[in-house]
């Protein structure tokens, strides 16, 4: 029997500190990129929105919906959009109507992917339904099927080389440049379409009262998001009279406009998931255990470190054969997913560890750029082997917290989001090669002062307590 309803707090929380979540993830992600990066924001605002409006539920089970909503943030990952955004913005695009009409289209559609499977894994693991490890993992292979089936439908046929290229195609077309030398990218949404209306029928027949509202929240806040955060960004491309003269041409070294478009996705979507999670704060019910039984420890440390060390082949060597197997979300989310359902200790190792895994090594990667940023020992200890250390040290201690009955959420997810929100923080900061706001200021700077304001808030909403609706703050 599930518990009753919880109580939840105004709306202005849920807007508020989404955003800020949202903000900080999304625009950190858009230093590390890909699935993995995306995973940043999936941690960010998933912990946020469990801490504001499920502070009271069962540890176990909330932990467990934020492991959902952080993988799922990943899948989207796959689909290509620098040349989507480059209709709208480009040189042989400026002027063109049509071309930025249909960019806006194409990032509202991949956009809306995006977020909507976000939507969809964090009301997953809210809604009271106990999933099993086993339906799970047979559920992400028929939305692999479908991703297939969808992809061969809508994303073909694919021959730059004879100028063949689907009939609703969102990158750069010979349709907008006619006799121009292009290198089209492969799109894949049409499959990712498929899979996530896969998925929300399968958690419409297991009646799910929350997954499939919070996937058309999800789907929302991506279809918004994205569009306002380019308008934003190819505005300048657009007028550039305006910032070639006064006070435009001294901003203009200073504004990387793309890293404020992905921060104003990433609040649009945290904000609108927040919306939806809190207008539908009546059927947050977190299940009390996960459906079947947990797996033997010996085999759930087997699986853990069989995906450590595919996602670590695809990360950081050129291994074709395990980028054909796992470079691609849904198939990197696989195991995980399962595992989250049935395993004691993959939520906290999936949110901690192992997603900081990839933005660990990455940043080594840019530290070690010339002039390298840190010497190699230094980089090593401080960016590599001390987050790492920590994550793990923390993966620990919060297991045996959560593990305990009766033990609320916000037990664990005050502290885990300040672990999360200052170790990714420092390591964009560090990403960022330490833009101090008294040196001089670069493209850099600006980002990192609105990061800081967003890590500030964050860290402000775990130290306090948000009132629930009648209470007094």
């Amino acid at each position: 029997m599930n518990p009753p309803p919880l109580a939840a707090p105004p709306l202005w929380p849920a807007l508020l500190f989404g955003a800020l979540a949202g903000a900080l993830g999304w625009g950190i992600r858009g230093q590390y990129g890909h699935e993995t990066g995306a995973m940043i924001a999936g941690l960010l605002v998933s912990l946020t929105l469990t801490l504001v409006l499920c502070p009271g539920a069962p540890a176990s089970s909330v932990l467990r919906a934020v492991a959902w909503g952080t993988v799922a943030f990943g899948f989207g990952g796959s689909m290509t959009y620098g040349q989507t955004i480059g209709l709208t913005q480009d040189a042989p695009h400026v002027g063109h109507w049509a071309a930025w009409r249909w960019g806006m289209l194409g990032l509202a559609l991949k956009g809306g992917l995006w977020i909507g499977f976000a939507g969809l894994f964090l009301g997953l693991g809210l809604g009271g339904v106990r999933y099993r490890g086993r339906e799970l993992g047979g559920a992400m292979l028929g939305a692999l099927a479908l991703c297939a089936l969808g992809s061969w439908l809508l994303n073909e046929p694919y021959d730059p080389a004879r100028q063949l290229l689907p009939k609703l195609y969102f990158s750069d077309d010979w349709r907008w440049e006619p006799g121009a030398v292009l290198t089209p990218r492969r799109e894949v949404w049409g499959g990712l379409l498929f899979a996530l209306a896969g998925l929300l029928g399968f958690t419409l027949w297991r009646r799910d009262p929350l997954a499939p509202r919070l996937a058309l929240w999800g789907i929302l806040g991506g279809a918004l998001g994205f569009p306002l955060g380019q308008t934003l960004q190819s505005w300048p491309a657009w007028n550039p009279e305006l910032v070639r003269r006064g006070l435009g041409a001294e901003l203009a070294p200073l504004i990387n406009w793309w890293n404020f478009m992905e921060t104003t996705f990433g609040a649009v979507l945290g904000a609108t998931l927040g919306a939806g999670l809190w207008f539908h704060r009546a059927r947050i019910r977190p299940a009390v255990a996960a459906g079947g039984s947990p797996l033997p420890p010996a085999l759930e440390a087997s699986l853990l470190a069989g995906h450590v060390g595919l996602l670590s082949l695809v990360e950081f060597t050129d291994n074709r054969l395990a980028a054909a197997v796992y470079d691609f979300g849904l198939w990197l989310g696989l195991v995980p997913v399962a595992l989250i359902a049935v395993g004691r200790w993959s939520p906290l190792w999936v949110l901690l560890p192992i997603t900081a895994l990839p933005i660990v090594g990455k940043t080594l990667r840019a530290a070690g750029a010339e002039p390298a940023l840190l010497s190699p020992v230094r980089a090593g200890l401080f960016l590599g082997v001390m987050p790492l250390a920590l994550t793990v040290w923390a993966a620990f201690r919060f297991q045996r917290q959560s593990a305990v009955a009766g033990v609320p959420a916000a037990v664990v997810l005050r502290p885990l989001l300040v672990l999360a929100v200052w170790l990714y923080f420092g390591l964009n900061y560090a990403f960022f090669r330490f833009p101090w706001p008294w040196s001089p200021w670069t493209s850099r700077t600006p980002n990192a002062l609105v990061f800081s304001a967003c890590a500030v808030g964050l860290t402000w909403l775990a130290w306090r307590r948000i009132p629930t609706r009648g209470e007094s703050p």
